[in-house]
């Protein structure tokens, strides 16, 4: 347990601000046994079920799991005796039936209502400045939700900007939750620096700042199953992105962590077809942004046949389609995209002679690199040419000038929203609109034909032909 002292509890306020909105197990409160039983007899803690019992389930209090099959039972070396535990959100520490979760009952925290929160000197565009403008309006209005619908390279970032300035200056508590932790590595410092004298945290798993205390949290959607009525303004970024949306637990938690009087944000350039649907029914309020921030086009992907194709894979080889392709190619960047971690490592290692032949040096990332963010680092410091990964960079991540090779984009793990994020990688830069988007498979899938028709239509909504 940390002493009390490592952190500054002194008043009432600062306990709010650290504890207010959270759903904690004992272990995660760096209090002493002696003052955190005096903050439960003033009813300034609460406790509750973590697992409560039916008549012939449970459900886990912190994500709402319901499945039998993710419970089981265990030692408890506390009790002596064996209790349940889940197991579906076990990656944020055990929960057991025999320890309670707590939450904060005491005073509401007071947040600083900043005179002028926002420090970036940009301009938006004319379609920019629309969805920040109802961006705004939703915070004033607090609008219980509403979709930004922008393309790949439409500069979401920038387009919130106005709208979290409105709600630091009403003294409200912002997240913005993405499913992907490298969203969080990118986003957090853009973030700090567009609002250089607002404390922002960020939060995920292994990150420094696990007390998220501050007014501006930017976190993975996993942290927000520690939260429950914390949020104002809300903001999830990639709504359509593995996991949150097919993780029930994720969208449930979300819900949970914003306050019942606040204002949920999505964004997205593929919205699913549920929140389509609700869009075309009136139910979720949308602004439709349908052009790049430098006005250019998106860049149509191209397909080029392989009928060997899985041949090639097997032993960790390229198609003769990609040699071909590569030798007549401008001198950009590149991203692979590749369907498993293995074929990630083993191509990156097979290709080096080749690569190393025409001067440019490659190197591998995915979910299991360890050293995935300093690739990453270094890629964008072109120590890299050449970076072959998986689609844990289809989105959220931005580099100036690259060239787009998806490999087998026939694979199941290409679905038609992953094929039109990872297109939108290419292309990103007033300086380099233009980079080539390149769809290598072994016969076309449905998802490919959509992402391709996708793209055409969004390009025809900005008014390209």
């Amino acid at each position: 347990m940390v002493n009390d002292h490592f952190f500054d509890f002194s008043s009432e306020e600062m306990l709010s601000r650290r504890f207010a909105g959270k759903l904690l197990l004992r272990k995660e409160i760096p209090l002493s046994d002696h003052h955190f039983k005096q903050l439960l007899l003033r009813d300034q803690f609460k406790s509750m079920p973590a697992i409560v019992k039916h008549k012939f389930s449970y459900t886990c209090q912190r994500c709402h799991n319901r499945k039998l099959s993710l419970f089981a039972n265990i030692p408890c070396y506390r009790c002596q005796m064996t209790h349940l535990y889940c197991r579906k959100c076990i990656h944020m520490g055990r929960i057991m039936s025999c320890e309670p979760l707590y939450y904060w009952t005491g005073k509401e925290p007071s947040w600083t209502c900043f005179d002028d929160p926002c420090t970036w000197q940009g301009t938006l565009t004319k379609d920019q400045q629309k969805a920040a403008d109802q961006l705004i309006k939703a915070i004033k209005d607090q609008k219980r939700e509403l979709l930004i619908w922008a393309v790949t390279g439409a500069g979401k970032t920038e387009m919130l900007f106005p709208g979290i300035s409105e709600a630091l200056k009403n003294g409200k508590r912002i997240c913005l939750a993405t499913p992907r932790v490298d969203v969080v590595y990118e986003l957090l410092p853009r973030l700090q620096q567009a609002f250089s004298h607002v404390y922002i945290q960020g939060l995920y798993a292994g990150s420094d700042d696990q007390d998220a205390s501050a007014q501006f949290l930017v976190a993975t959607t996993h942290q927000l199953l520690r939260f429950k009525n914390a949020f104002d303004v809300l903001i999830i970024d990639e709504m359509d992105a593995f996991p949150y949306h097919a993780d029930p637990s994720l969208p449930f938690a979300a819900k949970r962590a914003r306050k019942n009087v606040s204002t949920t944000i999505y964004l997205t350039a593929t919205p699913r077809k549920a929140q389509r649907i609700r869009v075309k029914k009136n139910e979720l309020a949308c602004q439709f942004v349908p052009r790049r921030f430098h006005g250019f086009p998106l860049p149509v992907p191209q397909f080029k046949m392989s009928f060997h194709l899985q041949k090639y894979l097997r032993t960790y080889k390229l198609p003769p389609t990609f040699f071909q392709w590569f030798k007549q190619r401008q001198k950009r960047q590149l991203l692979i995209f590749v369907p498993t971690r293995s074929l990630a490592d083993h191509l990156a290692k097979n290709l080096q002679p080749f690569f190393q032949k025409h001067k440019t040096f490659a190197t591998s990332v995915h979910a299991d690199d360890l050293d995935r963010e300093e690739k990453i680092t270094s890629f964008r410091k072109h120590k890299f040419t050449i970076l072959v990964t998986t689609t844990i960079l289809e989105r959220g991540v931005t580099f100036p000038s690259v060239d787009v090779v998806v490999i087998d984009a026939g694979h199941d793990v290409f679905d038609t929203a992953a094929l039109v994020q990872i297109a939108g990688r290419a292309g990103r830069s007033p300086n380099d609109p233009t980079g080539e988007v390149i769809f290598i498979h072994d016969g076309k899938t449905k998802a490919m034909k959509w992402a391709v028709h996708f793209i055409s239509m969004m390009n025809k909504r900005g008014g390209f032909k």
